[in-house]
């Protein structure tokens, strides 16, 4: 028998042993109902997804076995559905191509070292504390460049539902252009295929739980069965390809020899000049699979009332991510659509998740041979329905409304990754969102405010019907003073005096300053020379406790007499319009 402590320790780093500590009959039977959705959805779409990714179908499943069994025992989401995901697949073919045309390596063994650097930086970041680096990815940045990455896997299916050799890897307009020239080339048989694939997914998806509600079924099949859409679609495609011979006599591509067994694990070559190329493409494909892993992670949690630790998600990617490389294949992370159907379907633990990789591998070990006539087209339609609701378009319309700044940072992204590509593109999508959050703190909002009737409260004068003194300037800084903004507000306290030759006072209201850096101190020491040279005394007003504990410790103080720290903006109003009356100095309390 284990000692609490030792009991607590377990549960820690494994918080699927706390889950099982009160499971129950009825908790498994969801967990093998949920399980079992999950793996009829992730057969095809493993397959989908490593075609898109640029490798052979198999090393799709691959990763739908390991990295789901080494999640289910480290990761901290009881809904989460890790494995293979568009976003990164694409992210993953688009490495592969550049690396390839470089002359690195082939794609099996780009992927792999991929992977083994994905779940090495997911690690890294845990050890040094740096999960919190991808708050600095802003939500418009990561919409911009979900919308067009689901834009181009769109466009880049078209040559499977087509037939046409339409290339990928120049502009979409490029693939789009293509296209129309060669409308007379298309394989009629296979864009009939690709159609009724899309048809058959959005009728499972749209309309087929209204029918099954009508009908006797019990509501925990109705819901397998709705799910099962890419799986329905897989199979008719494959009978009626079989039986009817069109992959001899209508040259419709399909999938071929799948080779059967499981993964084996092994060692990996590392090669220096590989990683050196694949290090940028790694960070981004790990930073955006933690984010995506950990937003769906804490949507499903927040339904139960409960949390996932981000700590615990960066081992338990990190590890899953690892388990690929070893286990050859590519980089993994938390999927949306495959969680959302996890958690509806009734998961109560990762007790599904490892349900679903036993179906898969299951699937790799024996039935492998029956995927043979699969026809390309229907894993080109499977990836489109995936991708379609990634592309977001009210979120663009709800930013332009609430925030055209936000807009114009998600509108940049979608641009810059449509015609620059995936990895430069969200670069530049970070980049652009750091130079606006700098632009919008270096004008920060600076109000000149007033007495509200005879309350002690102080509201800008542009706003509010207030009071005011000739003799007295109040204004109120919104936002931390630092380098990039210190000259905008010297400017805007200087503008005002000029215009107004009675003030004899400035107070700076600082409530919502945070931190002051030293070229602000700087300024700020300037500003109070300048203003005296004018006759005018510059004091402060409810400054935070941190701040003044570092301004004491300065000359600044002694520099700012004869100006005064008040305690609040209203004791600052009342001493110095006291002492503008009686023509004598004021007296300030240091906050």
């Amino acid at each position: 028998m284990p000692s609490p402590q030792r009991l607590a320790t377990l549960r820690h780093y494994f918080p699927l042993t706390r889950w099982l500590s009160d499971y129950q009959r009825s908790d498994f039977i969801s967990d093998l109902i949920a399980g079992m959705v999950v793996g009829v959805l992730l057969i095809p779409q493993g397959m989908a997804y490593a075609f898109l990714a640029g490798l052979p179908p198999q090393y799709g499943l691959y990763a739908a076995i390991i990295p789901l069994l080494i999640y289910a025992l480290l990761g901290s989401s009881r809904s989460l559905a890790v494995g293979p995901v568009a976003i990164a697949s694409l992210m993953v073919g688009s490495t592969i191509a550049d690396a390839t045309a470089s002359g690195l390596g082939d794609p099996v063994s780009i992927a792999i070292n991929l992977s083994l650097l994905v779940g090495t930086i997911l690690i890294c970041l845990r050890i040094l504390q740096l999960g919190s680096i991808v708050n600095f990815m802003s939500h418009s940045v990561i919409s911009g460049f979900t919308s067009a990455a689901a834009l181009l896997i769109g466009v880049s299916q078209l040559r499977h539902l087509t037939g046409l050799a339409i290339p990928n890897d120049g502009f979409i307009t490029d693939s789009l252009g293509f296209l129309l020239q060669h409308l007379s080339s298309i394989n009629g048989i296979t864009l009939l295929l690709g159609l009724l694939g899309l048809l058959v997914l959005w009728f499972c998806k749209a309309k087929l739980a209204g029918i099954l509600s009508r009908s006797p079924l019990p509501d925990w099949l109705i819901q397998p069965l709705c799910r099962a859409g890419p799986m329905f679609a897989m199979i008719i495609s494959i009978l009626f390809v079989a039986s009817s011979g069109l992959a001899q006599h209508d040259q419709i591509a399909i999938i071929g020899k799948i080779p059967q067994g499981l993964p084996v694990i092994g060692l990996i070559s590392i090669d220096l000049q590989l990683w050196q190329q694949l290090l940028t493409p790694a960070i981004l494909i790990a930073l955006i699979g933690f984010l995506e892993s950990v937003s769906v992670g804490t949507t499903l949690a927040s339904r139960e009332r409960e949390r996932i630790d981000p700590n615990k998600e960066l081992v338990a990617l990190g590890a899953a991510n690892l388990g690929a490389a070893f286990s050859g294949t590519y980089p993994v992370a938390g999927g949306f659509g495959r969680s959302m159907v996890n958690f509806a379907s009734g998961a109560r633990t990762t007790i599904a998740s490892i349900i679903a990789a036993l179906m898969v591998a299951i699937t790799v070990s024996f039935l492998t041979p029956l995927f043979y006539y699969l026809p390309k087209a229907i894993l080109g339609a499977v990836i489109i329905m995936a991708v379609l609701p990634l592309i977001d378009i009210h979120a663009f319309r709800a930013s332009w409304t609430f925030n055209k700044a936000d807009a114009l940072t998600m509108f940049s992204t979608f641009i810059a990754v449509l015609t620059l590509g995936v990895e430069l593109g969200i670069l530049c999508g970070i980049g652009i969102s750091f130079l606006l959050f700098i632009y919008r703190s270096s004008q920060p909002h600076i109000a000149v405010v007033g007495r509200v009737g005879n309350s002690q409260h102080f509201r800008n004068v542009a706003r509010h019907e207030v009071t005011t003194d000739k003799h007295i300037l109040a204004i109120r800084v919104d936002e931390s003073l630092y380098f990039a903004n210190t000259r905008f507000v010297e400017d805007f306290i200087r503008a005002q005096c000029a215009s107004r030759r009675e003030v004899e006072h400035v107070i700076m209201i600082c409530n919502a300053v945070n931190f002051i850096d030293a070229s602000a101190l700087e300024s700020l020491e300037n500003l109070t020379l300048q203003l005296a040279s004018e006759g005018v005394t510059l004091h402060l007003a409810e400054v935070k406790g941190p701040i003044m504990d570092r301004l004491q410790q300065t000359t600044f103080l002694q520099q700012l007499s004869p100006g005064q720290v008040f305690f609040t903006a209203d004791e600052a109003m009342c001493a110095l319009t006291k002492a503008t009356a009686e023509g004598q100095p004021s007296k300030g309390q240091l906050s």
